[in-house]
């Protein structure tokens, strides 16, 4: 028989999961639309970039970034759809152009569960499909005929570039610092986060005090994103992963979980992290035993505090602005990123 604790968990498990599916089904019609424009363009790409693109847009995912960008419109007060769905999947391109040549950076064999695109065409196709993608997503933003709109994803696109030199400099070095780790998850996802809010912002004419403020909310809830991230790689299995677990440590990525672990003074971590990364696999060390020292070092807490601490933050960012369907959805949207189990 469960235990009142464990009955409890299970109940607000069960709360968290009902009202996510009531903020995506707030933005549902317009997500099936924006499937429809997706499956437009890509449809009609370049063969070759067409076959990568279906394959990967047909690999799952929660469109979570076109979600936040049509919650972002409709807060905003943005009562057409046609612009924001076509930016909806605008952002999931650009999206799935950084997923593509994360994977050639990194060596992935899989993602979500599945052959790369990478391990399946190659890395010479995979990055020039990665490279049409980000043509292609600029070309329909054009339609837009704002320049409002082309600055804000130039600079999120360049970061998130940025992000990836980043990452490149660190790969392998075990002297990544938790700076380091949150600068990195700032310009490699936040940033994408926060231009989404962005632009649903200038989509439905916010003010600039009101764009910083939407802007900052999804750069909190991008980062703590991101932590959540890190922290599957310790708890979840591969199967929810759809990697392998400890994936990021074998790619020579030490995360915050890892840092928070060796800072907190475990004996072995440091030497056991340095042989992982030396060797590029798990060979004289197993995965269950990082695993093991992370959650005995409290470094697991550690990082999910400060992840609840960007989700609060993001709700503050909202400063209990209207009370409009829109604006409770993107308050609890934080505690669904928090929830997540991949």
């Amino acid at each position: 028989m469960p235990s009142d604790t464990g009955s409890k968990q299970a109940r607000e498990k069960v709360i968290a999961l009902l009202t996510a599916r009531e903020i995506f089904d707030l933005v549902r019609d317009d997500l099936v639309l924006v499937e429809q424009e997706l499956t437009r363009q890509t449809s009609a790409a370049f063969e070759p970039v067409s076959e990568i693109t279906s394959y990967l847009l047909g690999g799952g995912g929660k469109r979570l970034r076109p979600a936040l960008l049509l919650l972002s419109a409709r807060y905003a007060g943005r009562t057409n759809s046609e612009g924001a769905i076509r930016l909806g999947a605008v952002v999931e391109l650009l999206h799935s152009a950084t997923l593509i040549h994360d994977d050639v950076i990194d060596s992935a064999n899989t993602r979500r569960g599945r052959p790369s695109a990478n391990s399946r065409w190659g890395n010479h196709r995979s990055v020039l499909a990665g490279d049409w993608l980000y043509m292609l997503s600029f070309q329909m933003a054009l339609e837009e005929r704002n320049f409002r709109i082309l600055d804000i994803l130039i600079d999120l696109t360049q970061k998130m570039v940025e992000g990836e030199l980043i990452q490149l400099e660190k790969i392998g070095r075990i002297d990544v610092t938790e700076e380091d780790a949150l600068r990195l998850a700032t310009y490699k996802t936040a940033c994408l986060f926060s231009g989404c809010a962005r632009l649903g912002a200038v989509l439905g004419g916010l003010e600039l005090a009101g764009e910083e403020a939407l802007a900052e909310y999804g750069r909190y809830a991008g980062l703590a994103f991101q932590l959540v991230d890190d922290l599957l790689d310790f708890t979840a299995s591969a199967e929810q992963l759809g990697k392998p677990v400890l994936s990021d440590l074998k790619e020579g990525k030490v995360t915050l979980p890892l840092i928070y672990a060796m800072e907190n003074g475990h004996c072995d971590a440091r030497e056991l992290v340095a042989r992982v990364l030396e060797e590029k696999e798990f060979d004289s060390v197993r995965p269950e035993t990082i695993v093991a020292l992370v959650q005995e070092s409290g470094a697991l807490d550690r990082a999910r505090n400060l992840a609840h601490d960007y989700a609060g933050r993001a709700k503050a960012c909202l400063n209990g602005h209207g009370d409009s369907e829109y604006a409770r959805a993107l308050r609890t949207l934080p505690d669904f990123i928090l929830e997540r189990e991949n």
